[in-house]
């Protein structure tokens, strides 16, 4: 099952991609090379082959959420490039009253 070249055409035209002469003939060629290969998928023997979300098993790996002391301001804020006695001091990105 080849593509055509008139086929090859109307999906640049609808996908707004402009040909150079020639091009369709050679994408023609090309894609239908790469939809028979896909095609030969279906020579595949998958009737005891259980569907699969994820190629891989997957499990949760995160921690169990347990509530915990904080960390105190005064090492939170040691790295802060500017702050104030009790957090970190930003840019202002809103307009208002100062402070």
């Amino acid at each position: 099952m080849g593509l055509q070249r008139q086929e090859v055409e109307k999906v640049a035209k609808l996908s707004r991609i402009t040909l150079a002469p020639g091009e369709a003939e050679q994408l023609a060629d090309q894609l239908s090379r790469v939809l028979d290969y896909i095609g030969k998928l279906n020579e595949l023997k998958t009737d005891d082959v259980a569907p699969l979300s994820h190629a891989l098993a997957v499990a949760n790996v995160f921690r169990d959420d347990e509530p915990r002391e904080s960390l105190p301001v005064e090492t939170v804020l040691a790295n802060a490039p500017s702050r104030t006695a009790a957090g970190f001091k930003v840019p202002r990105v809103l307009e208002g009253d100062e402070d």
